[in-house]
């Protein structure tokens, strides 16, 4: 059973089975078979979510459960040896598609229970090729480690152990005996390469490999040609280069097919063999996930389990891929390919954030009850981000009681990184790293006009409107929500951005410049109550509150009860991440004056304008700072605060009979929900008052 992961039991429970199990045939860490519930074609299984969501962990798991049972390989497509050859290698004779075959087989021939090592001439064969054709000026020393480390994926590890090494240095004789011309070594090299291969497979069952390659088209039967044309192919790129990686692709899973074939190997092996491939949306992962797709499709069967994790919700990639929620696959996963459509041989299942019990049983604080339910408020159910926080708050205890303290506090990984900030480890892992600086930026924005607007006052000259959207559509591709109203869609990665520019200057002046711009763009708008809205909240976020008071003391009577509520949540949603002073500027210093002011402790200091009805100007007042402090998700909910919001709202709903039933609602709903570490969300009227026109914001961000 899973044993560090929650919220994913239906890709790994054993009793009933998650869906693993089902398509593997093997209970994971166990060597015990399980039904398959594809027992002849499968689905290419495919993890999408944005970042932080836990397909690595999954995938991780999933290598640490079936290792040593069944064939295992994992490969992490974004890893640096799949973004360019090695310095001595030639671009025409190394792909990422290459590479990550190599990678993967060396993974899947490890022995495993009952089973030895697993052989791969079919694809060794088609490896040597296409590294010959990148020899023709390579030293003799280069030739023979390219060479030994493809051949050892020959290596059985019986009583032969060893002759990869012995081969090599007769391919690399070979080689370099064909190259010592006065003209580049082309397919002399290849023919003197493969000729060696042949002979030290003269004896051995893998010799089907030379039978396998006259198949190539245009081969003519000849399995030497078939490997010419390979390479040959290989070194054309474009299309040509993705057609022999295909083909490549298919020796890996002709290899795995032969490793199963016969009584005995059925008998010994269990399960079938899994290929694990985490950000399957860069370097090799498309070119694998078409050619493996391709060839379903085209009735070339195959017998691995492919799990992949991939970036976004995968409509661009896998246009016709067959979608479920993770919940349904939980027993079966009714899944159908069409046999028209290449990708709907992709079942894609997206995973979900964690429940707050998933949060409750990571999070473990003692000395802070709320701590758990505010975690899940903040991060929204993102697993990467409840882990980091628990691990913070474990390292330190005393800071367990605000989550702005434990995401500035340094925290150790698990690994050997150095410590750092929490706030910069989750965005090195949830933001694309080269627009880091940017998003730091447009993270304040409302739309693509006021993200302009930041950008042509904080952000380099070449970056401009079209960047702007650019990076908009990119954050949408990476599966971050379109939320009405904000910039960045996803209130967790946007309160950790806006953190990052709040303390990127020791004076806070990145921060102010960024409010007091988008202050000046909305200045423009004040005829519209809605865009008056941004231009408060963004001067609540400087400390600046008496506008805001102003406007909803002023309002209260003028605005229909639904869009006023609407109108406070949204100004008091502005971020807070330092107290401010008294003249609104906000500072380094210790405390958070909302909650005095909430409880109404500063009353007796507070001046009221002349024209203003001082009862309602005070109420209003506190109101206000009650809910900013309450939907603050860097702070703990302040059960005083919360009796405090209630009272207010009730006193309001006295004072306008013709709303009352949604202010009384709000004093009902609001308190017990910022308590319990949700949303607050616009109340639902009990009757009809006729006095509400609606809102068309309601779905966005308050």
């Amino acid at each position: 059973m899973h044993r560090r992961l929650y919220g994913r039991g239906a890709l790994f429970d054993v009793e009933p089975a998650g869906l693993v199990p089902r398509i593997v045939g093997l209970r994971p860490y166990q060597h015990r078979a399980h039904p398959l519930e594809h027992p002849g074609e499968l689905p290419f299984v495919v993890l999408t979510g944005a970042r932080g969501l836990g397909k690595s962990a999954v995938l991780g798991e999933l290598r640490d459960a079936y290792k040593g049972h069944t064939p295992v390989a994992l490969a992490d497509c974004a890893e640096p040896q799949f973004a360019g050859p090695p310095a001595e290698r030639p671009a025409d004779s190394w792909s990422p598609v290459a590479q990550a075959l190599l990678v993967i087989a060396e993974q899947l021939a490890e022995p495993v229970t009952g089973a030895g090592r697993i052989t791969f001439p079919r694809l060794m064969s088609g490896l040597v090729a296409v590294a010959a054709g990148g020899w023709g000026d390579a030293d003799s020393e280069r030739i023979r480690r390219e060479v030994e480390r493809i051949l050892l994926l020959n290596e059985s590890g019986s009583w032969i152990s060893g002759l990869a090494g012995r081969w090599a240095g007769k391919v690399t004789a070979k080689v370099v005996a064909a190259a010592t011309g006065t003209g580049p070594l082309v397919s002399g090299a290849i023919e003197a390469t493969l000729e060696s291969v042949a002979e030290g497979f003269a004896s051995r069952r893998q010799q089907k490999a030379s039978v396998w390659y006259r198949a190539y088209p245009n081969a003519g039967g000849h399995a030497q040609r078939g490997l010419i044309l390979l390479s040959g192919h290989f070194r054309a790129g474009g299309t040509s280069r993705e057609h022999a990686e295909r083909y490549l692709v298919r020796a890996l899973l002709a290899d795995l097919t032969e490793a199963y074939a016969g009584v005995l190997p059925r008998m010994q092996r269990l399960g079938r063999p899994l290929v694990l491939l985490d950000n399957a949306q860069t370097g090799p992962g498309p070119g694998l996930l078409d050619a493996v797709l391709r060839d379903r499709a085209d009735g070339v069967a195959d017998q691995v389990a492919f799990v992949a994790g991939l970036r976004g919700d995968g409509r661009e990639l896998l246009r016709g891929g067959v979608r479920r929620e993770l919940a349904e696959v939980t027993r079966r996963s009714e899944w159908t390919p069409d046999a028209a459509v290449p990708s709907s041989r992709a079942l894609l299942v997206a995973l979900p954030p964690l429940s707050p019990d998933d949060t409750l049983h990571l999070v473990a604080a003692p000395a802070a009850p709320q701590l758990p339910h505010a975690v899940h408020r903040l991060t929204g159910g993102n697993p990467l981000g409840i882990a980091l926080l628990a691990e913070s708050a474990a390292q330190h205890p005393d800071r367990a009681g605000t989550l702005g303290e434990l995401l500035t506090a340094e925290v150790r990984p698990a690994g050997d990184g150095p410590a750092a900030p929490a706030y910069r480890l989750l965005l090195d892992r949830l933001v694309p790293e080269d627009r880091l600086g940017e998003l730091t930026v447009l993270a304040a924005a409302h739309d693509h006009d006021s993200a302009c607007a930041l950008a042509a006052a904080l952000l380099p000259d070449d970056f401009g409107p079209a960047d702007v959207r650019a990076l908009q559509n990119r954050l949408a591709q990476e599966g971050l929500p379109v939320v009405p109203g904000q910039f960045v869609g996803d209130p967790f990665v946007r309160t950790l951005l806006l953190l990052r520019l709040h303390l990127r200057d020791a004076d806070h002046g990145g921060w102010r410049t960024a409010h007091e711009t988008l202050i000046a763009h909305y200045a423009e708008h004040l005829g519209t109550e809605r865009l008056a809205r941004f231009r408060l909240h963004h001067q609540l976020a400087l400390g600046r509150t008496e506008p805001a008071v102003a406007h909803l003391r002023d309002g209260f009577a003028l605005l229909d009860t639904r869009t006023w509520l609407h109108t406070l949540r949204f100004i008091a949603s502005a971020p807070y991440f330092h107290a401010h002073d008294a003249e609104g500027r906000d500072f380094t210093g210790p405390g958070d004056r909302r909650a005095a002011v909430a409880l109404g402790r500063t009353d007796a200091h507070q001046r009221v304008p002349e024209d203003a009805e001082a009862v309602l100007h005070l109420r209003v007042r506190r109101l206000l700072h009650a809910v900013w402090h309450l939907t603050d998700p860097l702070v703990l909910p302040d059960p005083n605060v919360g009796n405090r919001l209630r009272f207010e709202l009730e006193q309001l709903s006295n004072l306008r009979p013709a709303g009352n039933a949604l202010l009384w609602r709000a004093s009902r709903d609001w308190p017990a929900a910022a308590l319990a570490g949700r949303p607050l969300t616009d109340p639902q009227d009990d009757g009809d008052d006729g006095d509400d026109e609606g809102d068309d914001e309601r779905s966005g961000v308050a």
